[in-house]
């Protein structure tokens, strides 16, 4: 059995920009410490969410390295290092380790479409490349390519690959990778609609976007399922399932910015192409915020 990287709710953390769309780290700080203060399990910095594809290479490593110091140890910091440049993401993978990094988020090659064997290849060289665990990132719908069960066994055996965030959205795909896998690999969800079921197959929990918004309530999701209430913790995912949805009406992160935005906590500024949410969909997303005491 391999080490945890984390257990509970991990937030896929948005990048907050100024309204020159500079990264502000004045801003960045603050919901850092928020999000812990709320009582996150873990952070994961200039991911999806975070639009690390859009950041400079410079700026992917400014972020990383800032969430590192700024976090101080007190919970896990996971830096997103793919990419479908294996070579870049290598580079982005030891400079994360070297400024501290507790793990690192590798997506599948996105645009490319490899193969089965391209994947197994690539993600084996970046692990070779790593100090610290490496955690998988399925999301067939965003990059092209869906990490297959078989693969993931196989990549199981590579002692830095300790788990993986699966996004797929196919229930019965990611009980065979359980099945496959046992405890070679954790695995977490990548989806806040599926939390529950995940961990009914042995998930450790959740690398989210709903958090962004109500971190003290995903981890209590997962705590009252780690805890034995089943019907607590499905209860408490249904009753956001409506601003689940609403934040992802639009492709991720367009309306959770938005979300955090209205919080006071960012300006809504996104990186071409991504664009600020529709107003009809943007009032909908507020009124359900509101629902939920998330802002006035």
């Amino acid at each position: 059995m391999k080490n945890t990287v984390f257990t509970g709710a991990a937030t896929a953390i948005v990048t907050p920009f100024d309204k020159d769309n500079q990264i502000d780290y004045v801003q960045f700080g603050k919901l850092i410490d928020w999000q812990i203060e709320q009582g996150i399990n873990a952070i994961v910095v200039a991911g999806t969410t975070g639009e690390g594809s859009t950041l400079t290479d410079e700026e992917h490593k400014e972020s990383i390295k800032f969430c590192v110091e700024k976090v101080a140890g007190r919970v896990p910091v996971i830096a997103g290092t793919g990419s479908n440049d294996t070579a870049y993401a290598i580079a982005l993978t030891k400079y994360a380790c070297e400024v501290g990094a507790d793990a690192m988020l590798l997506i599948t090659p996105y645009y490319n479409k490899a193969t089965q064997k391209g994947m197994i290849e690539s993600f084996r060289l970046v692990a070779d490349a790593s100090t610290k665990p490496c955690i998988l990132y399925n999301v067939p719908g965003r990059t092209g390519c869906n990490l297959l069960p078989e693969s993931v066994a196989e990549l199981a055996k590579h002692p830095n690959i300790v788990a993986i965030k699966e996004a797929c959205g196919n229930i019965s795909q990611i009980a065979k990778v359980a099945a496959l896998c046992g405890d070679s690999i954790d695995i977490y969800s990548g989806n806040d609609d599926q939390i529950v079921p995940i961990m009914s197959l042995g998930g450790k929990g959740v690398i989210s976007v709903l958090s962004n918004v109500a971190p003290a309530e995903t981890v209590a999701i997962c705590e009252k399922y780690l805890a034995g209430d089943v019907k607590g913790a499905a209860a408490m995912q249904l009753n956001y399932l409506e601003l689940i949805d609403a934040l992802f009406c639009e492709v991720n992160p367009i309306p959770v910015k938005a979300a955090v935005a209205a919080m006071g906590f960012c300006n809504n500024t996104l990186r071409l192409p991504l664009t600020p949410m529709e107003s009809a969909h943007e009032e909908t997303l507020l009124a359900l915020m509101r629902r939920h005491g998330i802002i006035q």
